[in-house]
């Protein structure tokens, strides 16, 4: 593969990968690009360069530390993700088309949309997910579930900045997972929120619902053998 078709490879993995990662912690993804820029592991894209200054990366390790605590939180993490939902997809889109780098206002355009789309994916993914998750009464899930996607933000980046055909791959794999998933866990918050606003008398069972359910059952009619 030529150096061209090497460069686009790990520039489409960059954009991807950044997108992908915002929506799940954002913050996270953004001390780690810092964190590669500065330390010379990587060479961010002129207009990512921004993301190594200490003020941007203190800032970002500071709210990564207040979303450590608050995301590991049974409810806690579900009103965090709410809020973050105005903050992590304009942010994935943004980051997105920095990582292209100067191409052209057009591929920059293109990029935030691909990069927004997917940051409101995976952020939907993980919310959803939490909410179900604390219908559990422990929460040893939930702390299993924000670890495991610490990692996989910290993990994901790395594989996209040294293997970025291995990411590209895995990408297309949490998509294919993230259309069939998103479904089901919207059903699962609906009745979530179905069962929580009986609780509070918010949402009633319609009438013939209720009916149904107290009338008396009339006993089934007895076959009798026929008479010989």
């Amino acid at each position: 593969m030529d150096v061209a078709a090497t460069d686009l490879v790990q520039t489409i993995a960059l954009t991807m990968g950044v997108a992908w990662a915002s929506g799940i912690n954002l913050y996270a993804a953004l001390f780690m690009l810092g964190w590669m820029g500065s330390s010379g592991n990587m060479t961010l894209p002129a207009d990512m360069q921004v993301l190594t200054n200490p003020l941007v990366m203190g800032a970002a390790g500071f709210m990564y530390c207040v979303e450590f605590f608050a995301d590991k939180t049974p409810g806690i993490d579900t009103g965090w993700d709410a809020i973050h939902s105005f903050i992590r997809i304009p942010a994935g889109a943004m980051l997105a088309a920095s990582a292209v780098g100067d191409v052209g206002p057009g591929v920059e355009i293109a990029a935030a949309i691909l990069g927004g789309t997917l940051a409101t994916g995976s952020h939907l993914t993980k919310a959803g997910s939490r909410v179900l998750i604390n219908t559990s009464p422990e929460p040893f899930s939930n702390w299993v579930a924000s670890v495991t996607e610490d990692a996989l933000v910290i993990g994901g980046l790395w594989t996209a900045l040294n293997h970025p055909w291995l990411f590209i791959l895995l990408l297309v794999l949490f998509i294919a997972l993230m259309i069939w998933l998103l479904p089901k866990l919207w059903r699962g918050i609906k009745g979530v929120l179905r069962f929580i606003g009986r609780v509070l008398g918010i949402v009633k069972d319609p009438p013939e619902a209720v009916a149904a359910e107290t009338a008396p059952k009339q006993a089934e009619p007895v076959a009798h053998p026929p008479d010989n």
